[in-house]
């Protein structure tokens, strides 16, 4: 019952509510100790939409992280996740801060990412097991990390606030797919991965507009 009730707390917060990182922004630190060139209105709109995208990904993140913990019987893997699940938090805090800094806002749809993110990472510990859910984990991090490189190209070159965060996320994200490895990670049979990536298609798509 304490999982569950912790489970509906992180879902409302990770949804509704502002979010504080534990680290550093790292835009700020660029910001602190570079030349700042503005970026014109047609590049804040775009780097906006990117940031609302990468938003989304960590609304998913955190929902990916919380089911799978309610879905664990292993109290190790259980504090593994929502260790990962707190550090995803500074993820959500600092795309807030760049987007607001943008002039732009998240995605209206988050109640809807978090909800199939959350179904998904259920389905998969019940199911599967722990070494399924762990592998969900490494294939969605994967994919994650390559979205974000995708991001690093398409973002203006002079906007380093938003890339220092970018790149400090996929750093983040190799290191949570190393560890989900670590931990025993199955491999997903291909048609699973396939699947998994038009989903993220899908929800990139949508979010980088709504």
């Amino acid at each position: 019952m304490d999982t569950l009730i912790s489970a509906l707390d992180s879902a409302l917060r990770t949804v509704f509510a502002p979010h504080h990182a534990h680290r550093e922004n790292p835009g700020l630190t660029q910001e602190d100790h570079a030349p700042s060139v503005p970026l014109s209105d047609t590049e804040k709109r775009e780097a906006a939409a990117l940031m609302r995208v990468n938003h989304v990904g960590e609304v998913c993140a955190q929902a990916l992280y919380t089911s799978q913990a309610l879905a664990t019987r292993d109290p190790a893997l259980r504090q593994h996740l929502l260790t990962a699940c707190e550090e995803e938090t500074d993820h959500l805090a600092w795309t807030e801060e760049r987007l607001r800094e943008l002039g732009g806002r998240t995605s209206l749809l988050n109640p809807l990412w978090y909800a199939g993110a959350f179904g998904i990472g259920l389905i998969a510990g019940k199911l599967g097991g722990d070494r399924v859910s762990l592998g969900f984990v490494v294939e969605t991090e994967r994919q994650v990390e390559a979205h974000l490189q995708s991001h690093l190209d398409k973002l203006p070159s002079h906007d380093l606030a938003s890339r220092a965060i970018v790149a400090q996320m996929k750093t983040d994200e190799a290191r949570h797919a190393k560890e989900a490895e670590l931990a025993g990670a199955t491999l997903l049979p291909a048609p699973v991965q396939t699947a998994m990536r038009w989903m993220a298609k899908v929800m990139t798509t949508v979010a980088h507009r709504v």
